[in-house]
């Protein structure tokens, strides 16, 4: 569908997509990519679709270039800054929003289709949203739970949950460490706490304070984080997780293996795990939904995402180049690669792990059903992010005070509420 017909069918006015190329064939247009290498499956797979994408057509050539993912976002800030942004960048889904806050971003209603729009995940949908306009999209969404080992837990006589609405409560979940401490497991649980990327904190653990009942803004209006981010809920979910520190059932994982090694049969971690636990484990590993903090269970939704920067000079040649990533088969082949949840339905669907009755579904129900939530959709989240990873780091791993470390977490994002003026949106 033309992308002049899909303006005319979203409401949208914004001029980055006309439907047809500009300038001479063929266009060249560049894109970045977060990977540093090579090496990795994922990098590997996007390597092998541009040159598909670019063996399919003549029209739009595509160079990819590689970037560090530990320089990533200092890279794109000084591209930025000099001017020198590529066509299409790829980026962590909270960036987003203060991407398009600061000017970085084109919005892409205008490119995007509706049988596109209607196949894509809700959850990439509202992702990719920002000043009710769509600026990014993503071939893959992600998940998280606890992976356990139902041999032990089955010998331990601990039930199962099989769905988010039965989750174990977390008291439940305290008792559980206790009896697997018994059962000859002395650090029955794996928080990754050897993670290097402090975004996994705030990814993996703001669902204990959304499952308590909290968050760590008001998303009324992204101005308020005093009693959100130090709220009740806030403390109540960071004591619990302090507690199975301090009561030594967390695994301090300093390797990366504690699942995998079999200390620890119980693992809080994502999607992106399944292919090495299977490996460990063949068929002994199911993933469960996280603790009941009161609340009812939580998760997150959200990944990486493609968007077209405002350097780039024919948004439709940057569209076709998306479009092509997120046909069917192209997202199944990088889901394949990176071990993500596909973004379409139609992906979905040929993709069995995920499908009804496939060993990952329970992603796919968490991100229908409620359960999975964005992480604030505020250009502030940045800050908000290295508050919370910081209060996660104090509080859990270093058993200091949770009231004042949540404190000083909201007074240092306040701090850069007030610096931004409390981001307005831009004008459209």
């Amino acid at each position: 569908m033309a992308a002049v017909a899909a303006t005319a069918q979203t409401g949208r006015t914004d001029s980055t997509c006309d439907g047809k190329l500009n300038g001479p064939s063929p266009t060249y247009i560049t894109a970045w990519f977060h990977a540093g290498g090579s090496v990795t499956a994922e990098a590997k797979t996007l390597r092998e679709q541009v040159r598909a994408f670019n063996a399919s057509q003549r029209q739009v050539q595509v160079k990819l270039i590689t970037q560090p993912v530990s320089d990533y976002t200092h890279e794109v800030a000084v591209a930025a800054a000099n001017g020198d942004l590529p066509d299409v960048l790829d980026f962590d889904g909270p960036d987003l929003y203060n991407y398009a806050w600061s000017g970085k971003l084109k919005p892409i209603d205008s490119c995007i289709s509706r049988s596109l729009r209607r196949d894509l995940l809700p959850s990439i949908i509202r992702q990719g949203t920002y000043a009710n306009q769509l600026w990014g999209v993503g071939t893959f969404d992600s998940g998280l739970g606890l992976y356990v080992r139902p041999s032990i837990l089955k010998r331990a006589g601990i039930r199962i949950p099989s769905e988010p609405r039965n989750a174990w409560t977390a008291a439940e979940f305290t008792n559980i460490l206790r009896r697997l401490r018994e059962a000859g497991y002395e650090r029955p649980l794996d928080l990754q706490l050897d993670e290097p990327n402090p975004e996994w904190y705030t990814y993996g653990f703001a669902p204990a304070v959304w499952s308590a009942g909290g968050d760590l803004i008001d998303r009324a209006n992204y101005r308020k984080v005093d009693g959100y981010l130090d709220g009740p809920a806030a403390i109540k979910a960071f004591t619990i997780l302090q507690r199975w520190v301090k009561a030594g059932y967390v695994d301090p994982n300093r390797h990366g293996d504690a699942f995998e090694e079999g200390r620890s049969p119980i693992s809080w971690i994502g999607h992106w795990f399944y292919d090495r636990y299977e490996k460990a484990f063949p068929g002994d590993v199911r993933i469960v939904p996280l603790p009941d903090f009161g609340k009812g269970t939580a998760t997150d939704s959200g990944s990486w995402q493609w968007g077209i920067t405002a350097n780039a000079t024919d948004g439709d040649a940057a569209w076709r180049f998306l479009s092509f990533l997120l046909q069917p088969q192209q997202v199944v082949q990088m889901t394949h690669a990176n071990g993500a949840i596909p973004a379409t339905r139609s992906a979905i669907r040929i993709s069995p792990r995920f499908a009804a009755g496939g060993a990952e579904h329970l992603y796919i129900e968490q991100l229908e059903d409620g359960t999975a939530r964005a992480r604030p959709q505020t250009p502030a989240y940045p800050a908000l992010s290295a508050a919370f990873a910081r209060a996660f780091n104090d509080i859990v791993v270093h058993g200091r005070p949770v009231r004042p470390s949540l404190d000083a977490a909201a007074r240092q994002v306040e701090g850069d509420l007030r610096d931004h003026q409390y981001y307005p949106q831009p004008s459209r």
